[in-house]
């Protein structure tokens, strides 16, 4: 079956100066957001010619598309779109697609019991093993919450400052590998919580994550930063 060119959206101005990787976007948000749910992947050349880009844009855009697990290419099958549950959601443009599509109470509950499973941990690791340099990263992210919370900052991107710091401060290279994805779906969280409360983040939560981390106390570190998230699947649990 050939697709309707017209379901491609071709747009060569839209992609960029890169042209891989804008291809690589707009393919892959339209993956994401059901375009092709209903209707079969276009072939390689019928995505050439829509975009008027070469065959070898169009393939390097498709395997990485397949290294996200949104696509795979299968002999006389062609290029076929996978089921979510093949997905490689740790990949922060997998999930940066996820969160532009229809807000979903659901997806932010699951990824916040992500949260709550590293998160805390990190915290604990913070409080054993953080430099003063970490510490200074962390007290400058909250010192920008509380500067953002009196409307001089940015309250969203101060929130994640905070956040990343705790997590490098850990010193394990394995949770720093999650910053990428904790700052970029912490955007879509810290919206939905500040919309709902009508407030900011909560200052006195956040300041007792760093306390404890600077008196080098695990426990109260890693119970700490469990009732910031605990606090945000309440919310999640009551709407």
């Amino acid at each position: 079956m050939v697709t309707d060119p017209d379901d491609i959206e071709p747009n060569r101005d839209a992609l960029g100066r890169n042209l891989t990787h804008g291809m690589l976007d707009s393919l892959g948000r339209a993956i994401v957001t059901g375009r092709y749910e209903q209707r079969p992947f276009p072939t390689e050349a019928e995505i050439a010619k829509a975009y008027g880009v070469s065959r070898s844009v169009t393939r390097e855009a498709v395997k990485m598309l397949t290294a996200k697990g949104l696509v795979s290419a299968r002999p006389r099958q062609g290029t076929l779109v996978q089921p979510t549950a093949s997905w490689n959601l740790f990949d922060t443009d997998v999930l940066r697609w996820m969160l532009e599509r229809k807000f979903s109470v659901e997806l932010l509950r699951q990824f916040n019991q992500l949260r709550i499973a590293i998160e805390p941990e990190a915290a604990a690791l913070a409080a054993r093993f953080h430099t003063q340099a970490d510490l200074a990263k962390i007290r400058n992210g909250l010192t920008r919450m509380e500067e953002a919370d009196q409307g001089r900052g940015d309250p969203l991107g101060a929130d994640i400052v905070f956040h990343i710091a705790v997590l490098r401060a850990s010193h394990n290279p394995f949770y720093a590998q999650f910053e990428a994805v904790v700052s970029t779906a912490l955007q879509t969280s810290i919206r939905f919580t500040n919309r709902v409360k009508g407030r900011t983040a909560n200052i006195a939560d956040h300041a007792a994550v760093a306390q404890a981390i600077e008196a080098r106390d695990p426990a109260a570190a890693q119970v700490a930063m469990r009732r910031i998230i605990g606090d945000v699947l309440d919310l999640i649990a009551e709407q």
